[in-house]
């Protein structure tokens, strides 16, 4: 019975391709249709004997393998789609492997294991059921390898049964630090939800402007959350961009509230979203970053034994740059430091981050300072923590869960220009 259309997902070489295609005859009798889903150039003209169809190739619609998925599976009317993916191949475990599922199982999944790391793998999917739960788009998760690992994420673990067997092999298994990186950073997708009614509440609030390829990444980033935040605030700053469409995408997830004002400088849309906040605290998310999916879980655990007169708890950021549309690299955390005074928050080398206000504290402060500077356009996060220094401390603590991203498109994030003149106008 040939109830299986096999996907080969982002292999980078032409040798694990063939590894993966030759592997399919352990399981041949079940195979009815392939597809490699990829570049065009690693196309083979191979064949396996027991499968008589052509090997089709995709092409991903505009390099987003979530958006081609999607499509594509549409399209199928085998009764399972399963997965394999770059360097992954079957070996002869595989004959022993029930490939079926029953009942209220609709998804089989394998744990992929590298440096200690876990991730588990979608492998085997009913059809209709992969129909009704879309993956998520280039512009929804930081890189593409997180395309899969975040779907399943959103699976209840009662439609999934994990198979423990070792029946996939990998040609080749990335060590590099760029791809310890994102599997550490995936695995986090599977740590189970949390609830705990004794933890402090927070908000999110992001101003965008210009960001379309990217904010829908930061929004998504607090919805996948083992804990998730109470409320996540967003003003369009007058982009001239996709950014407002990009965001609508989201007006109906309810814990989503979406505004738009004409240009007038973060600091002047952040105050906007002020008298919207209800919680406890609130953190502030830049549109081109994101958050760890265990972020909300670690902060509010911070939060939890906050002494009273602290202000704002920071800690350390790790660091990614976005070398093109398709290439995210890692380069590293940088680890934060106390800060006790205005000369040690103006001697501070690089932003504050990730910054969790008290609420009650920007809202006393008549939230962020405008002053005559670039009308407040520029260095506001100086500005709003020299203010609440005068009446709190700024605490840090040694934690990591928020990520930034340097792009080409981001000027404020490499421009010190004209830091000297901003001293002057510092209260």
């Amino acid at each position: 019975m040939r109830d299986i259309h096999v996907l080969l997902l982002s292999y980078s070489s032409s040798n694990s391709l063939k590894h993966a295609l030759t592997s399919l005859n352990f399981i041949h009798n079940r195979i009815k249709d392939v597809t490699v889903f990829g570049e065009s150039n690693l196309s083979l003209q191979l064949s396996f004997s027991s499968i008589n169809q052509e090997i089709k190739y995709i092409k991903l619609i505009g390099e987003d393998l979530g958006l081609s998925l999607n499509d594509y599976v549409h399209k199928l009317s085998c009764e399972y789609v399963l997965f394999l993916y770059d360097q992954d191949y079957f070996n002869s475990h595989v004959k022993d492997t029930r490939l079926e599922l029953y009942g209220n199982h609709y998804v089989m999944t394998y744990p992929y294991m590298i440096k200690g790391i876990v991730i588990e793998r979608p492998f085997l999917v009913k059809t209709s059921f992969l129909k009704q739960v879309n993956f998520f788009s280039k512009y929804q998760v930081p890189f593409k390898e997180a395309v899969l690992p975040s779907w399943l994420s959103k699976i209840n673990r009662s439609n999934i049964i994990v198979i423990k067997s070792n029946f996939v092999s990998q040609t080749f298994k990335n060590t590099s630090k760029h791809m310890i990186a994102k599997l550490n950073f995936i695995e986090k997708y599977q740590y189970n939800p949390e609830s705990d009614g004794n933890l402090p509440s927070i908000s999110v609030f992001i101003a965008n402007y210009n960001m379309a390829d990217y904010v829908g990444i930061a929004i998504n980033s607090c919805l996948l959350q083992s804990n998730p935040p109470e409320k996540i605030l967003i003003v369009d700053d007058g982009s001239t961009d996709n950014s407002y469409k990009e965001l609508e995408k989201w007006k109906e997830s309810p814990k989503v509230e979406i505004f738009k004002q004409s240009n007038k400088g973060k600091a002047k849309a952040l105050n906007n979203l002020i008298p919207y906040i209800e919680t406890e605290f609130v953190v502030e998310l830049d549109a081109d970053d994101w958050f760890d999916s265990d972020a909300f879980s670690i902060i509010k655990k911070h939060l939890k034994s906050l002494p009273n007169d602290v202000g704002v708890l920071y800690g350390n950021l790790r660091n990614w740059v976005q070398e093109n549309p398709q290439n995210i690299k890692y380069k590293g955390i940088t680890k934060g430091k106390p800060i006790n005074s205005k000369n040690e928050l103006l001697s501070y080398l690089f932003p504050v981050g990730p910054r969790i206000y008290r609420t009650s504290a920007l809202k006393d402060n008549k939230g962020f300072p405008i002053i005559k500077f670039e009308d407040g356009r520029m260095y506001e996060d100086v500005s709003i923590l020299n203010d609440l220094l005068k009446n709190k401390r700024l605490l840090y603590e040694d934690f990591t869960v928020y990520n930034v991203r340097a792009h080409g498109a981001n000027i404020t994030k490499k421009n010190h220009s004209n830091w000297s003149d901003f001293l002057n106008y510092l209260d």
